[in-house]
């Protein structure tokens, strides 16, 4: 069954500020999380009472869910779509509704994670030609 997000990615102007680093999908506890893309898994445990559970891609990109009761462990090479954790019971605690956080990181950089699939915010910045850009005005 395909989930909607209930709240988009919306990152803080600075990286010390608040802002929503993630979208959160609208999910019931007890359904399956499964692996955005095939990578090692990072991170299966515990952070702050919550289950977490992170996949470094080849690509340098980084996924992350929560909160997930982890099937996997660290090390693990997961592929594209394979379970990796089940939507705890306690879900709510970050929204409203029960909900699953879905991350995407390169580096240290937060990414709308709806990317992946097409469906995020894309924002470009104008390119200018090196000699326009140093053109008197």
């Amino acid at each position: 069954m395909p989930t909607r997000p209930i709240r988009r990615f919306d990152p803080p102007p600075q990286r010390w500020l608040a802002g929503h680093r993630g979208v959160d999908l609208a999910v019931r506890p007890g359904e399956k999380v499964m692996a955005a893309g095939p990578g090692v898994v990072g991170l299966a445990e515990r952070v702050a009472g919550r289950g977490v559970v992170t996949i470094s891609h080849s690509d340098g990109l980084r996924t992350t869910y929560l909160p997930v009761r982890a099937l996997v462990r660290p090390g693990d090479v997961v592929a594209a779509g394979q379970v990796i954790g089940i939507v705890e019971e306690d879900a709510v605690a970050h929204c409203t509704t029960v909900c699953l956080h879905w991350g995407l990181l390169r580096g240290r950089l937060y990414l709308d994670p709806l990317l992946l699939f097409g469906r995020g915010q894309v924002r470009l910045l104008p390119r200018w030609r090196v000699s326009e850009a140093r053109r008197p005005s």
